[in-house]
């Protein structure tokens, strides 16, 4: 037989838990939007500039889960133009252009940000 005696209360994890749900503020996140859409429009490798201007980020709070999405609104013929460029493309005369990874090293600094700032407030007491 196993038995388990438990003294006290759940206070402290229930106030921890609740302090981690608030963490990253919608205002915080609307900071790091603007970040993320600087650091992708500066990456974006530019030929008329269009591709770069193109960025923008939504913040969705959905369910108790918040999300920021990053978009980019460039698309020629039905080709967005900005995953060509990061994952290349073929040509029309059966060449291939060779794509470039710009959009994960620009944004990762961002979600880096985000992530240290949600951990030192989760630890804080």
């Amino acid at each position: 037989m196993i038995t388990f005696r438990q003294k006290g209360d759940f206070s402290k994890l229930t106030r921890y838990l609740e302090r981690a749900k608030e963490v990253v503020k919608l205002g915080d996140l609307d900071k790091y939007g603007r970040e993320g859409v600087a650091a992708l429009a500066s990456a974006t490798p530019v030929d008329s500039g269009k591709t770069a201007s193109s960025w923008r980020y939504e913040i969705n709070n959905k369910s108790g889960s918040v999300t920021i999405s990053f978009y980019n609104s460039n698309i020629q013929n039905g080709v967005p133009i900005a995953i060509i460029l990061q994952y290349g493309h073929g040509t029309r005369n059966g060449g291939w252009v060779q794509g470039r990874d710009y959009i994960n090293p620009a944004i990762q600094p961002i979600f880096d940000k985000i992530a240290n700032e949600a951990w030192r407030e989760v630890t804080k007491l």
